[in-house]
């Protein structure tokens, strides 16, 4: 364990061997964060990443840092940015200042521009978010919001908003989402389980169907209806 202390020299396996250290200690550093660590990063996220990386960066390419003092500084800041997210959670004032509230961009068609200073963003990124979400003109937008992870929900008028069959007044169909029973030429046999067929008659689809070996299948659904959809390689 001698690559985890200082040295006035490091050989090649020990600089191998930090490596995999910080790798795998990051991963569950990581893991312990949670999702919300590794999705858009808000005020409190972005502050982790920046300090984590900087602080296992050191002992990675300096050989007189040893890398005890490191993991114990990130499993400090990691136990303080739990508390963090456990305070904004609880309590309301905290959350206010670690995500502020949305910032209204646009409002009844109308750019507000005092508002786009505050979140300082300039027009032209404005109607770059906007062609995103495929939106032409400006004065269709009922209400388009800042977030604090940094991305705009817009909102159109409804009457530019496509109907739904709520509106048609069309017989809703529950939804489903398609099992994957076949990935990369492998059955996933946890998804079959959770479904009503066998393997047998996977398999005797996919030759009397559809002609093709389970190895030649890239991906492999079924829907509601017990439908059996192949994608090829």
């Amino acid at each position: 364990m001698d690559f985890l202390h200082s040295q006035e020299s490091l050989t090649a396996f020990q600089w191998i061997l930090r490596a995999i250290v910080a790798f795998f200690f990051l991963l569950f550093a990581t893991k312990v964060m949670g999702q919300r660590s590794i999705s858009q990063l808000r005020l409190l996220d972005f502050a982790m990443a920046i300090t984590l990386g900087n602080i296992i960066a050191h002992p990675l390419s300096d050989e007189g840092l040893g890398m005890k003092g490191s993991m114990i500084t990130m499993a400090v800041l990691v136990f303080l940015y739990l508390i963090g997210v456990y305070l904004s959670l609880k309590w309301i004032s905290f959350r206010h200042f670690i995500d502020s509230p949305p910032i209204a961009l646009i409002k009844n068609g109308e750019i507000i521009n005092a508002n786009l200073r505050k979140a300082r963003i300039s027009v032209d990124f404005l109607l770059s978010e906007l062609r995103k979400e495929k939106i032409e003109e400006i004065q269709n937008v009922a209400l388009a919001l800042w977030e604090p992870d940094g991305s705009i929900s817009c909102f159109l008028n409804t009457q530019y908003q496509a109907p739904t069959r709520a509106d048609l007044k069309l017989q809703p169909e529950p939804f489903f989402l398609p099992k994957i029973l076949i990935k990369e030429g492998k059955i996933d046999y946890h998804e079959l389980d959770q479904t009503t067929i066998t393997e047998d008659w996977l398999t005797d689809q996919l030759t009397s169907t559809y002609q093709v070996d389970l190895k030649d299948v890239l991906l492999a659904t079924i829907d509601q209806h017990n439908k059996l959809h192949v994608f090829l390689y």
